[in-house]
């Protein structure tokens, strides 16, 4: 798959990537970058009405990174939180997550980010374990240590 193939599929669903709430409004598709073991990703913003509420991504394909990164990426700005608008961006994801061929989704987060285990819950992911990060990923060099694992079969 290229970027050619996300942006058609994207196209398709465009009109599928909102709710009663938000919407996803795509700022760019990223190139994989192998180097870096990096995978091509969606980036949107989240809008409430006319205001951009925080991010989101979804990383497209797999390996051994993303397991660690995960397939989904959120961050609501401050003033946003607790609407659950991670939640509904997560649940819009899984569409298009689903149309670019994923069959289950990985997301992560660090032990002590309560709202996001619970933005995971929220929209029907499974617990998998925690894991301590290898020395010689991009996040432990970053200062992380660990992450929690969840999964959405879609």
């Amino acid at each position: 798959m290229n970027t050619k193939d996300l942006r058609k599929i994207y196209r398709t669903l465009s009109s599928e990537l909102e709710d009663d709430h938000i919407r996803l409004r795509l700022d760019r598709i990223t190139e994989a970058i192998p180097e870096k073991k990096y995978q091509m990703s969606y980036r949107f913003s989240i809008v409430l009405h006319a205001c951009v509420v925080g991010m989101c991504s979804l990383r497209v394909g797999t390996s051994d990174e993303l397991y660690y990164a995960g397939h989904i990426g959120y961050g609501i700005h401050e003033a946003y939180r607790g609407h659950h608008y991670a939640s509904k961006a997560c649940v819009l994801l899984f569409k298009l997550a689903s149309a670019v061929g994923l069959s289950e989704v990985i997301i992560t987060c660090n032990p002590e980010n309560i709202a996001s285990r619970k933005t995971m819950e929220r929209v029907g992911c499974t617990y998998i374990e925690h894991v301590l990060l290898p020395e010689d990923h991009e996040m432990y060099r970053l200062g992380e240590r660990s992450k929690l694992i969840y999964k959405k079969i879609l």
